[in-house]
């Protein structure tokens, strides 16, 4: 009788033991090993991410093709670069013709720099001009504020001339201009020092006849600018923001060409990259 007493209580106690084993539970809130959740990071989408920013940010610069030679103002080819090409630039723009001359050059895939004067680029219309004939694909000269003598101005007034172009141009297209050319082909030490701070080309022209009277119609213009002595392999032909010249330069360019002249491209001449 004694044994059955003390027997009970110890069943007892021992089952209450294991009850409260069992219905243990995990804190609310608390993470065991299996409940923490698996990281599920898009790996692969930032891989791409990181793949479409690199190929942004990845340009690539045209190839120096032609180098100026100062000697006569020619383009040289370099390495396998087509030695019989030529230079067209336009000076004195964007007077009244330029934008004109800019949708004929790119309608014929005819590259050329336009040299712009600041006292053409004051307005908000020439502005829009300027604007228009960057847009269209051309490269952009400096050819001073008012088209002054640079011998016959002072330094201060040279300054003048080549920096205020250079930052209205700035102002409308977003870069400066990467080529300059002088007035009437006059430099000064002071203007080459300076142009050259600015990271401009400098250069004169070849050959050129618009301003002469008897070559004021388009005829007599296409003919002396594609049958002149004068046409050599990179050479740099000199023309102006002009009716005739608007008027001729469709035929200039079928005529060059005809001759098997290549038109450079500017951007790949060496020193403006």
């Amino acid at each position: 009788m004694k044994l059955t007493t003390w027997i009970i209580p110890a069943i007892m106690l021992l089952g209450l033991s294991a009850c409260g084993i069992a219905d243990e539970k995990p804190e609310v809130g608390k993470e065991t090993e299996e409940t923490t959740p698996v990281s599920q990071e898009p790996v692969v989408e930032e891989m791409n991410e990181d793949e479409v920013v690199e190929e942004e940010v990845t340009i690539k610069e045209p190839e120096s093709l032609y180098e100026l030679n100062e000697a006569n103002w020619t383009l040289q080819p370099i390495g396998a670069a087509n030695p019989k090409a030529v230079l067209l630039t336009i000076d004195d723009a964007p007077e009244k013709y330029a934008v004109e001359m800019a949708k004929t050059l790119k309608e014929l895939n005819a590259p050329a720099i336009f040299f712009v004067n600041g006292h053409f680029i004051d307005t908000d219309e020439e502005k829009v001009n300027l604007k228009a004939i960057y847009d269209m694909g051309f490269s952009i000269g400096n050819h001073t504020q008012t088209h002054a003598n640079l011998k016959e101005s002072s330094e201060e007034q040279q300054k003048e001339e080549i920096i205020k172009v250079n930052e209205t141009v700035e102002a409308v297209i977003g870069e400066k201009p990467k080529f300059f050319r002088a007035p009437f082909g006059v430099n000064t030490d002071f203007s080459r020092s300076l142009v050259l701070q600015e990271g401009m080309l400098l250069m004169n022209w070849t050959y050129g006849y618009d301003w002469e009277k008897q070559y004021r119609t388009a005829e007599s213009l296409t003919d002396i600018m594609v049958n002149t002595e004068y046409l050599t392999n990179g050479a740099n032909l000199l023309m102006h923001d002009r009716e005739w010249t608007a008027e001729a330069l469709r035929g200039i360019v079928e005529g060059l060409r005809a001759k098997g002249y290549d038109l450079i491209d500017p951007k790949t001449i060496k020193g403006i990259q």
